[in-house]
């Protein structure tokens, strides 16, 4: 069975402030002495994703 996909359409500010958000969300995890690989994961897919300019 495929997994159904989701798309993202961001403006390169939306992006950033993704970005960033992940990331803090990921230094309170750190905190709190919780793992962070998922949000590890979601950060390399935002990053990697090509942009496209409109």
């Amino acid at each position: 069975m495929m997994k159904k996909r989701h798309y993202l359409y961001l403006s390169e500010s939306e992006h950033r402030v993704l970005i960033r958000s992940l990331v803090q969300m990921k230094n309170k995890l750190i905190q709190q002495g919780r793992f962070t690989d998922c949000v590890d994961n979601l950060i390399l897919k935002v990053l990697s994703v090509p942009v496209k300019r409109i």
